[in-house]
C-alpha cells in the first residue's frame, strides 16, 4: 500500500492585494497615453463618470458605445483600451468574439436569419438562400445601398415557430415564402 504523505505548500505570505504589492494583472499597463478622437472624447469622458474604470466592465462600455454610435470603430478601440487598464488586443478580441458588436454601420433596416438547428431543420436554409437572392446581399453583409444588412442569429427561443427572424427588432416566425416576400417589400420601401 503506498500512503502518501501530502500537505499543501503555505509559505506564510501575504497574499499580494493585502501586501500593497500589485500582481501582474493590477498592474497598469504602461504605455504612451492615447489621444482619444474628438467624436468620441465626451462618450468615453461621460462612460467614465458613469460605468467606472474598471476592466471588468468592458462590456458595459462596449454597449454603451455601439448603443450610441450604432457600431464600435476600430478607431475607439485603444480609447477603450486605455481607459480601462487593458491591452488593445484584449478589447479588439472580445468586440470581434461577440456577433452582436458591430464593427461597421448597419443597414437602416436589419433582417436576421435563424440559423439554429431547429429553424435549419423547418426549412431555414431555403429561406436564407431565397432572402440573400431577393435582397441582393450575402449574409453576413450590408447592401451597397446602406438599405439592408442580413445577419445570422443563432436562436431566437421560437423554436416552435421556425423559421424565424428578427426585422429591426420585432420577431417574426412561420417564416415561408409569401412572408419573405412580405418582409422584403417592408425592408426595400
Amino acid at each position: 500500500m503506498l500512503i502518501i504523505d501530502w500537505k499543501p505548500r503555505f509559505d506564510g505570505g501575504v497574499p499580494a492585494r493585502q501586501s500593497g504589492r500589485m500582481g501582474r494583472k493590477d498592474r497598469p499597463i504602461e504605455r504612451p497615453a492615447v489621444q482619444a478622437d474628438p467624436i468620441f472624447a465626451p462618450t468615453v469622458d461621460r462612460l467614465k463618470a458613469t460605468l467606472g474604470v474598471d476592466r471588468g466592465m468592458l462590456l458595459p462600455w462596449l454597449h454603451a458605445v455601439q448603443a450610441e454610435f450604432g457600431y464600435i470603430d476600430d478607431r475607439i478601440v485603444p480609447v477603450v483600451a486605455d481607459a480601462l487598464n487593458l491591452s488593445r488586443a484584449d478589447v479588439h478580441g472580445v468586440v470581434t468574439f461577440y456577433h452582436d458588436f458591430r464593427r461597421q454601420p448597419a443597414g437602416r433596416h436589419v433582417v436576421r436569419l435563424c440559423r439554429a438547428e431547429s429553424c435549419q431543420a423547418r426549412g431555414g436554409k431555403a429561406i436564407e438562400r431565397a432572402a440573400v437572392q431577393k435582397l441582393g446581399v450575402a449574409m453576413g453583409n450590408t447592401r451597397a445601398d446602406g438599405q439592408v444588412s442580413l445577419e445570422p442569429v443563432y436562436c431566437l427561443g421560437l423554436c416552435a415557430t421556425g423559421p424565424n427572424a428578427l426585422v429591426d427588432g420585432m420577431p417574426v416566425s412561420r417564416i415561408d415564402a409569401a412572408r419573405l416576400d412580405r418582409l422584403i417589400d417592408q425592408v426595400n420601401a
